[in-house]
């Protein structure tokens, strides 16, 4: 069994025991949190009403928190000497998969 979750504006698929990575959650490591489903399969059974994913409860309890690659942003201009440059990083949380229940 697996679920499409919906996870810091993007959507994962989960099984139960799988690690993912999403954007930032603001809880302390080790506590639980819960996700909406936004498609649930079951063997051969796919449930997409909205109704019956309402009951649908995905945990997963945070393992850390990380920071994500580093993004170089350079702004240039021809001729004038006009030259920018500054960096991001992204916040995420690596979140174990621990449960999805009906």
């Amino acid at each position: 069994m697996y679920a499409i979750v919906k996870a810091g504006g993007r959507q994962e698929k989960v099984a139960v025991g799988d690690t993912v990575t999403v954007d930032r959650i603001d809880a302390k490591v080790g506590a639980s949190v819960t996700f909406p489903a936004v498609l649930l399969v079951e063997g051969t059974t796919v449930t997409t009403d909205v109704k019956a994913l309402a009951g649908v409860k995905v945990t997963g309890e945070i393992l850390s928190e990380e920071k994500g690659p580093k993004i170089d942003i350079l702004r240039y201009k021809n001729k004038t000497g006009y030259r920018r440059r500054s960096g991001f990083r992204s916040q995420l949380t690596r979140v174990k998969i621990t449960a999805i229940a009906k």
